[in-house]
């Protein structure tokens, strides 16, 4: 047990060529820095790797041929979207508003409450009327007794008077009773009409209390709150709102431009034209001239010139910002289109100085040198370098080279 002991403890013990190493402090710890930036080197590359083989999200477009583009643009004009058809809704009586049913974005329908004014006073005399009528009515069925029995009375009289029973003159007496019960019954009846036409004007005073929508549309401003005075008229000090809020009808959108006098002559009702709008200004909205206003303006030498959308859309709102392109007559068919194809003037891009577009083939882009292009209505005009049906890459990115992997976000064609 002693030897197997110390022959334990003996290799336990260090050697001496072991006890020199670890003396002499000889540090690891280069090794280890040294084997992470290999680590990290190693991911970094991988990384390079996956990037350069992953596909670059682009859009794209198709280049057409000059005849399948739209005509050119004769002039161009800014303007606003208007509505033809809004309507700020107060109520036709001064009153506290009791609710208020609408929120700015709101669709009402026509007839649709949007609010209501404090009632209690009007209701009380819409039932006082009412509660007249049914008296008025009342006596008209007690006149129709009365007249009733007074011609019964008649009759009896008459017969005893040919009888020679009654006088003659009972006989009138009775005559003239019925004559009597009958303008009571005729004076009943027209104070039935002036208690009914009391009601109907009790009611009409009753309906003010209720604000409803005049046409379908959309609520753009909601001007007063429950609590607030109302009133069609306008009130100094700033207490009473004059209206409880603006409906628009999106249906009834279109432009309003001011043209140049110089080129009004240019502009015709019925011409075609393309809208675009400042918010959204790779969307071309078809467009055509409504009527030329005949009135200018003398401070800015325009005239106004109202244009219809040809679309209606969520987006297109009142008052915004617009540029509108009125559009010459197509050319005959007869007639020799240019050389060349159209391409979306985003689709040009600058490399070293040089106009080059990227066509996708084949998943990949490739870039292709062209000239500056000419400017073809909204188009680019691109005589050489292109084909008819070529998908080209609208806004190359800086990073995009020839030859990188590519795949089509939203693929449109170049036609507005």
């Amino acid at each position: 047990m002693l030897e197997t002991k110390a022959d334990l403890l003996n290799e336990l013990r260090i050697g001496g060529a072991d006890r020199d190493r670890i003396e002499s402090g000889s540090p690891r710890w280069p090794w280890i820095v040294g084997a992470l930036l290999g680590l990290v080197a190693l991911a970094a590359a991988a990384a390079w790797w996956y990037a350069g083989s992953r596909p670059l999200a682009v859009r794209t477009a198709t280049a057409l041929a000059p005849g399948a583009a739209a005509p050119a643009a004769l002039l161009q004009a800014t303007g606003y979207i208007t509505a033809r058809r809004q309507a700020t809704v107060s109520a036709q009586m001064t009153g506290t508003l009791t609710q208020v049913l609408i929120e700015e974005g709101d669709r009402v329908r026509q007839g649709q409450v949007i609010a209501r004014l404090e009632d209690s006073g009007l209701r009380a005399a819409l039932e006082v009327a009412q509660a007249n009528l049914r008296a008025a009515q009342a006596q008209v069925a007690q006149a129709q007794a009365a007249l009733a029995q007074a011609q019964a009375d008649a009759r009896r009289q008459d017969e005893l008077a040919a009888s020679g029973m009654a006088t003659r003159q009972g006989a009138e007496q009775a005559r003239t009773a019925v004559a009597t019960a009958a303008a009571t019954l005729e004076a009943r009846q027209r104070e039935v009409d002036a208690a009914r036409a009391q009601v109907a004007q009790a009611q009409v005073n009753f309906d003010y209390t209720v604000v409803r929508a005049p046409f379908a549309g959309v609520v753009t401003v909601k001007a007063a709150q429950v609590g607030e005075i109302v009133s069609p008229l306008s009130a100094g000090g700033g207490f009473t709102r004059t209206g409880v809020g603006t409906i628009v009808d999106m249906d009834s959108l279109e432009v309003d431009v001011d043209v140049s006098e110089t080129y009004i002559g240019q502009v015709h009702p019925g011409m075609a034209a393309e809208a675009v709008l400042s918010a959204y200004p790779d969307w071309r909205i078809p467009a055509h001239v409504i009527a030329i206003v005949p009135a200018a303006d003398r401070g800015k030498a325009t005239v106004k010139v109202r244009v219809g959308l040809g679309l209606k859309d969520a987006r297109i709102v009142p008052d915004m910002g617009v540029r509108v392109s009125f559009l010459a007559a197509a050319a005959p068919a007869s007639a020799q289109p240019p050389r060349g194809v159209l391409v979306p003037p985003e689709a040009i891009a600058t490399r070293g100085g040089a106009s080059v577009v990227f066509v996708v083939e084949d998943g990949h882009a490739r870039r292709r040198g062209v000239g500056p292009g000419a400017d073809y209505g909204s188009m680019k005009l691109i005589p050489d370098g292109l084909k008819v049906g070529d998908s080209v890459v609208l806004s190359p990115p800086p990073a995009l080279a020839d030859g990188a992997p590519v795949r089509s976000a939203a693929a449109t064609d170049a036609s507005p």
